[in-house]
């Protein structure tokens, strides 16, 4: 009996429990990375004003934009629309005229009325009630800091990494591929995660690499969408055909 069981290790011959389990967990990462891509879109996408994620986009959020200060940058791209067009000038003269402390009794309440509610609630963000604090986001945008990249970069990988872990568990019981080509579609996804996160670090340094940024998140991106629409596919169409798989997928001698 174990062996039979064995000798059908593959998408297209497990049970209803397993076949809901898997499909379960596929459905909840395609809705995550979708909610990410929608996230990036509204944050990092905005960061050269215009809607969409471009190679500025990269280079603003991780080199920085040398003539500009954070503070401008996002009162002109992502938080364009969290203030009034008067309030947003007078907070950018502000920065622009080095946030001297003088002032800052002038645009206080500014931060007040249309920061504070929302940065004070979210760990990781400015709250902009200290003055010290906000002159440093009003100062020359330098880009991300190595304490955020480090951040970022170890939540990333560790996410990322057991995401690709499942689906490439998964997919690695999909029938119909050489062994060889299917190990290199599981570890495609790896190998651009590890393209995207390094081009951060570099692009932080010299923004040329901004390329390698977007490179990165669209391959393993694809390589999601490949696996998640064969397993799919061999879990809930495939064996409607009528036949048999008996094959272990897992049995590189089969």
């Amino acid at each position: 009996m174990d062996n039979m069981v064995m000798s059908r290790m593959n998408l297209p011959s497990l049970g209803i429990a397993v076949r809901t389990l898997f499909t379960g967990y596929l459905l909840v990462m395609a809705v995550g990375f979708i909610m990410s891509g929608v996230q990036i879109l509204l944050t990092h996408g905005m960061a050269d004003g215009k809607l969409g994620v471009s190679v500025d986009d990269v280079v603003y959020r991780y080199h920085g934009n040398r003539n500009s200060s954070k503070l401008e940058v996002k009162l002109h791209g992502s938080m364009k629309d969290k203030a009034s067009d008067k309030d947003r000038t007078t907070l950018v003269k502000w920065a622009r005229e080095g946030a001297p402390l003088v002032h800052w009794k002038k645009v206080e309440p500014i931060f007040e009325a249309n920061c504070v509610q929302c940065h004070s609630s979210i760990p990781g963000l400015p709250e902009f009630i200290e003055y010290e604090e906000t002159a440093e986001v009003a100062k020359t945008d330098m880009g991300a800091s190595v304490d955020s990249l480090t951040r970022v970069s170890h939540i990333h990988l560790f996410g990322i990494a057991f995401i690709f872990i499942f689906v490439g568990y998964i997919f690695s019981l999909a029938v119909g591929f050489n062994e060889k080509f299917k190990a290199f579609i599981i570890a495609i996804p790896f190998g651009f995660l590890i393209i995207d996160i390094s081009s951060w670090w570099i692009t932080s340094i010299f923004p040329g690499f901004a390329w390698f940024t977007i490179i990165g998140g669209f391959g393993y991106m694809m390589a999601f969408a490949l696996m998640w629409t064969t397993s799919m596919y061999q879990m809930w169409i495939l064996p409607r055909n009528g036949k048999e798989y008996r094959i272990n997928e897992w049995n590189d001698e089969r």
